[in-house]
């Protein structure tokens, strides 16, 4: 089985988000953190959140990039039962019941996303359009030649498996406004 980390490869995070999550925290997608806001009026962090942002589960934080990492049932259930939790303390979720199915689904929605390689590292790109929010994801890959262990961000990655979302993605323009063409 295989879930998502977050990662840091620099301290670019804590200046782009208004919390960045830890290393190595479990990963979801996060989107539903946006369900009750009007993307087009979202500005500054907040917009970097939404347009290329992992939530980090334990943190409530987030993250640029997220990593593929082996894991346990008892790492998915544990995962699950975190999130839940979160979802009643942080999102108001009326009980654990109905918080544990909506984890569920949020957890099983990371591991879909796991069909690379260990390691593999996965950013994301949001967009939304006549009030749906549409994700696009990119597996980031060593460049051949290169080392295992990962260093400097942006020195090393190549795209593959992209899905181009509408314009091009700029991790320095995530907290910008778009530029109209």
């Amino acid at each position: 089985m295989k879930l998502l980390r977050t990662i840091a490869l620099d301290p670019s995070d804590t200046f782009v988000f208004d919390v960045a999550a830890e290393p190595a925290e479990w990963a979801v997608s996060g989107a539903f953190r946006f369900w009750d806001h009007d993307a087009a009026r979202l500005e500054g962090k907040a917009r970097a959140a939404f347009r290329g942002g992992f939530l980090g589960v334990q943190s409530w934080g987030w993250s640029t990039l997220a990593q593929i990492v082996p894991a346990t049932e008892d790492d998915r259930r544990g995962l699950v039962d975190l999130l839940a939790r979160q979802l009643v303390d942080r999102f108001g979720a009326p009980d654990m019941a109905a918080a544990k199915t909506a984890a569920e689904e949020e957890v099983a929605f990371a591991q879909s996303l796991c069909s690379h390689p260990i390691s593999s590292l996965i950013a994301v790109h949001r967009t939304s359009s006549d009030g749906e929010v549409r994700e696009s994801f990119r597996r980031l890959q060593l460049r051949q030649g290169q080392g295992q262990g990962h260093s400097k961000a942006f020195s090393f990655m190549e795209i593959e498996d992209e899905v181009q979302p509408d314009g091009d993605l700029r991790i320095a323009d995530l907290g910008r406004e778009p530029t109209v063409r």
